[in-house]
């Protein structure tokens, strides 16, 4: 028993003296012998890189392209090109488009189908495709078209710029509403004067300068026709004149009202759009991308333009 007790003992010895002597000591270490780390021995793998023409092949597929539907029975998406019933889902069917015609008479009918008032306003929407060659548009303008079946009842009210005491007497047996010079400018810039269209002769523009803020769109210009010598004729334009006004690529101006006869409804509605088809070049095809006709209470419909365009459209500008 005291021999293993000894051998104990110097075995335990033994130890100390190896951990001791034997080798460095590691203050903040663990004397617990490291693990062997695994060491890769083989060379990665080399990465692979992908074409930019594979790439850009695959973004070309990825890309949805415009379906034609021309031609085809039954469109991507809709149903069938008209339908076959009064009653259907509109949004599975492509919006019809009328005749100038029809589009009025069904303007009609839902009148007398609503029980509203018969002179409430029509008006005309059109879509415009501005663009001309290369990266030009044509610039939104207004213009002044003489209708041939008026639907308002009084007469605007038209200042006339001028010193030369004729020209005054014409303007004041013509019926202008305001006639002057210097003497005009003043007033209508202490607010006494409020007219519903300015003209002016060429020699009285450069002293219109000052009322160029206070009139804006008003301002006599030579592209509107408020700038000549002819004053009964600007005066007979404007007196009875109907304005519209080009905003980005629309137009939205009334036509008539709904008690008026069919056939004076078309002929309003094709003088507007001869007169803003001919602000743009006819080689560029047709001006009109859309057109929509309505009234105040019923739903818009399109209606063929193209066919009220009757004479080939020239360029003013030009």
């Amino acid at each position: 028993m005291a021999t293993c007790t000894r051998i104990v003992k110097v075995l335990a010895g033994c130890q100390r003296h190896l951990l001791v002597a034997g080798g460095p000591t590691y203050k903040s270490v663990s004397p617990v012998a490291l693990r062997h780390l695994p060491v890769r021995t083989y060379a990665a793998a080399k990465t692979f890189k992908k074409d930019k023409k594979d790439e850009k092949e695959k973004e070309e597929k990825r890309e949805r392209k415009p379906i034609d539907n021309t031609g085809r029975h039954k469109p991507y998406g809709l149903t069938a090109w008209a339908p076959v019933d009064d009653v259907y889902v509109t949004r599975f069917y492509p919006k019809p488009v009328y005749e100038t015609a029809v589009a009025v008479d069904m303007l009609k009918s839902f009148q007398t189908l609503d029980y509203t008032t018969m002179d409430q306003p029509v008006y005309i929407n059109l879509k415009l495709d501005m663009k001309l060659e290369k990266k030009k548009k044509v610039d939104p303008f207004v213009s002044t078209v003489h209708l041939p079946h008026p639907f308002k009842t009084e007469v605007n009210k038209v200042a006339v710029f001028t010193e030369n005491p004729d020209q005054v007497k014409v303007a004041q047996e013509n019926g202008a509403a305001f006639v002057g010079g210097a003497d005009l400018v003043q007033k209508i810039l202490d607010d006494e004067v409020d007219a519903d269209f300015y003209v002016a002769v060429p020699d009285m523009i450069s002293k219109l300068l000052p009322l160029k803020n206070k009139l804006r769109k008003k301002f006599p210009k030579n592209k509107r026709g408020s700038v000549g010598v002819d004053i009964p004729k600007m005066l007979e334009l404007f007196k009875t004149g109907h304005e519209y006004a080009v905003e980005k690529d629309a137009v939205i101006t009334r036509v008539g009202t709904l008690d008026m006869p069919k056939e004076q409804l078309i002929a309003n509605m094709q003088t507007v759009v001869e007169d803003v088809c001919s602000h743009r070049p006819a080689s560029f095809g047709h001006f009109v991308e859309r057109a929509i006709v309505s009234s105040q209470s019923s739903e818009a419909l399109l209606f063929k333009s193209e066919e009220l365009v009757l004479k080939t459209p020239t360029n003013k500008d030009a």
